[in-house]
């Protein structure tokens, strides 16, 4: 009975001159489906007479409606009980989890049927409780075949498969669920011959024994063999379509998987969203939005597919879009979508949209879970924005590993080692276990602080106290921090005594220390290694050729660049941008296509006299060309970084910070030249570049001039 139908049912039985047990229990009954508890317990107690159907009913409601603790205080009042009575209780407490207690209604009671023994197996299996379940199970020799196929299923989604097979072996009778159990098992877990030897001896070979078999192809990457089996399945169903489908998005195939999508009798939701998903990783985001257009029916997951694949190919404001028209297609917000949203807002620094879907969160109850939580923790720190990137972290109700690494790696991107650190103690404090990502972000915010001897104890501590075995990334986070320090011979001797090989990310490191420290043999050494592993790395050959500039070496300096035209390596574009009033506005070089253009390089040359009066000089040998310095000086001084700055200060209101970002890393005389505007203006810059952040206030930077 729905409200509308309560209300007239209860007038009825209002009018009735006499009410039988029979009618009350009908009443009840509509209540308690409608969750109308208060009203159904009122009727209850007004019962002029309760039958032992009238208890249990009232009973099986509180259960269905996980009042637990309800049904229980009304199980204790009852006069009398029965097999029914005791089988609700032993339900309501197997179904949600409470298994102890379970057990203990299982062990009270006075008469047990199949329903109470099967209630409390299941209970154990669910729960991954298997000795208990096994014990509980070789106690009683009679059972029914659904509690078998319990047991085995409960072995199977554990990966317990030689248990399971055990099981299999000695079943009395198996019926299709039994063989398709195992045979979905073994294909699942890799095992192809012992999945095909049961598929051949299996009496019933249905279409999810065939689909199950196709699955196990597909997902050992055996996509001729999973074909063969589609095409011989006598019947097929959109599970069917859809795994063969989803191999062929796996293997990158999408003209093979658009045929058979095209063929398909039936297609579901899922049909729609394989191939969207599959446009959208493989690059063809207009294919995806094709199909994504042409759904019949959309859920969540189609809306996740098409934001993420917009964010995925670097469209963010279409992504973003797309987030803002879920509402308006009547679709609710999930985890997902919000998670793929807040991922665009983190990428593009998008602050105040941020900000307005953090809001829709809280609406939806999500901010506090750790899945939307932790990714509104990264979009706060990604954009810059510490002090609410706090309080969401304080707002999750559950923290898990990835919300302290979220909070150390954020901290330590922004430069703030020590209270990075200070997290890691909080961590370990609440017993929160370490993982390989923690401790790199620990060895990172060392690395960025210069906090050398912290660095050093963390490093060789790491298995002794954290059960932790140095990978790639924690020895490049080692090589980094004492190149920075100037200790390149033991940044060298740490990568001779690598348990490995070492990677380009670890010679990368050499080479950026190298450049620092104006160490060119050491440079030239490291930037060979990383051209022999990743040849199109513009980075490094970027960097390599700042330090022939940086030391004179013009002719090595051209020698590279005519390298990188020679082998096809093109130097990524630098540019910046900020957010001002919901809109992104995007600076290059030199940039002569903004509107107010005019207005912001008047502003800069008002800039650069009061600069140089407090002592700016430009850091001209930055320039990777030999040519006058008065030109080079005019090369530094429309950066983009300082483009996007200005537009900052003239139109953000005062007192609020000004947010840059910037795809690579900042250059040297941009971040001297940040620092006196932010004294000069008398305001928060925050910078974020390919690397870290930078927050410049009153002439100095968060990260001490480190970087």
């Amino acid at each position: 009975m729905r409200n509308g139908h309560c209300d007239s049912a209860l007038h009825v039985f209002n009018t009735m001159p006499r009410r039988s047990s029979v009618s009350y229990n009908a009443m009840i009954s509509g209540y308690l489906r409608n969750s109308n508890f208060n009203l159904a317990r009122e009727l209850f107690d007004q019962m002029p007479e309760r039958d032992l159907f009238s208890w249990n009913v009232m009973l099986t409601g509180y259960v269905r409606n996980r009042r637990l603790a309800d049904a229980r205080r009304l199980f204790d009042l009852m006069p009398h009980k029965d097999v029914v009575s005791w089988n609700s209780l032993l339900s309501g407490y197997a179904q949600n989890g409470y298994v102890d207690e379970a057990r203990e209604v299982f062990d009270n009671m006075p008469h047990k049927n199949s329903i109470s023994w099967n209630g409390l197996l299941a209970a154990y299996v669910h729960n991954g409780r298997f000795a208990e379940a096994c014990k509980l199970f070789q106690s009683k020799s009679d059972w029914e075949l659904i509690s078998w196929n319990c047991l085995m299923g409960g072995f199977v989604r554990k990966n317990m498969l030689c248990d399971a097979r055990r099981l299999f072996d000695s079943m009395p009778a198996r019926d299709a669920i039994s063989w398709n159990t195992m045979i979905s098992g073994y294909a699942q877990n890799g095992d192809l011959s012992q999945a095909r030897s049961l598929f051949d001896e299996s009496p019933t070979r249905d279409v999810f024994a065939w689909t199950a078999m196709v699955s196990g192809y597909v997902q050992n990457g055996m996509l001729d063999e999973a074909r063969f089996f589609f095409d011989e399945m006598p019947q097929k169903n959109e599970v069917s379509y859809n795994a063969m489908i989803a191999g062929y998005v796996q293997s990158k195939k999408m003209d093979i998987a658009r045929e058979l999508f095209e063929t398909m009798p039936c297609r579901n939701i899922s049909s729609w969203n394989t191939m969207i998903t599959g446009y959208s990783q493989n690059g063809d985001i207009a294919q995806a939005r094709k199909l994504f257009n042409m759904m019949p029916q959309r859920d969540c997951v189609s809306w996740a597919a098409i934001i993420a694949g917009y964010a995925q190919s670097g469209h963010y404001e279409e992504a973003l879009h797309m987030f803002v028209e879920i509402k308006r297609d009547g679709e609710s917000l999930n985890r997902a979508t919000f998670g793929c949203a807040l991922s665009t807002c983190a990428d593009i620094a998008a602050l105040e949209l941020g900000k307005q879907i953090h809001g829709q969160a809280v609406k939806t109850g999500y901010e506090t879970g750790c899945f939307v939580g932790n990714a509104l923790l990264a979009m706060y720190f990604k954009c810059g924005s510490i002090d609410e990137a706090n309080d969401v972290f304080e707002g999750i109700e559950e923290k898990d590993v990835v919300s302290w690494n979220t909070m150390l790696a954020g901290y330590a991107r922004h430069g703030f080692g020590r209270q990075a650190l200070m997290i890691f103690d909080s961590m370990k404090t609440t017993g929160v276990k370490a993982d390989e990502i923690t401790m790199v972000g620990v060895l990172a915010a060392c690395s960025h602080n210069g906090l050398l001897e912290r660095g050093t104890e963390y490093f060789y501590s790491m298995s002794k106290d954290y059960g932790i075995t140095p990978n790639s990334k924690h020895y490049t986070c080692m090589i980094d921090l004492l190149g920075r320090a100037g200790r390149l011979e033991e940044a060298q001797n740490l990568m001779r005594n690598m348990p490995f090989e070492p990677g380009a990310a670890s010679w990368g490191a050499l080479l950026g220390a190298s450049r620092i420290h104006g160490n060119t043999e050491l440079g030239e050494k490291a930037a060979e290694m990383v051209f022999k592993m990743e040849p199109q790395n513009s980075g490094m050959y970027v960097l390599l050729s700042n330090l022939y500039a940086a030391s004179g070496r013009w002719v090595d300096a051209d020698k590279m660049r005519a390298k990188m035209r020679d082998v096809g390596v093109q130097k990524v574009p630098g540019y910046s941008w900020v957010e001002v009033q919901n809109k992104i506005h995007t600076f290059s070089v030199g940039d002569c296509s903004h509107p107010d253009k005019e207005r912001i390089y008047a502003f800069l040359e008002e800039l650069d006299l009061k600069m140089r009066e407090e002592g700016y000089v430009s850091s001209t040998k930055l320039v990777l060309h030999d040519v006058e310095e008065e030109e080079k000086e005019h090369m530094l001084k429309y950066h983009s970084e300082k483009l996007a700055v200005a537009f900052g200060i003239l139109t953000i209101p005062a007192g609020r910070p000004i947010r840059v970002m910037k795809n690579l890393r900042v250059c040297e005389d941009c971040h001297s030249a940040i620092k006196h505007i932010s004294k000069i203006v008398g305001r928060l810059i925050i910078l974020r570049d390919s690397h870290r952040f930078h927050h410049f206030n009153d002439g100095s930077c968060s990260c001490g001039d480190y970087w």
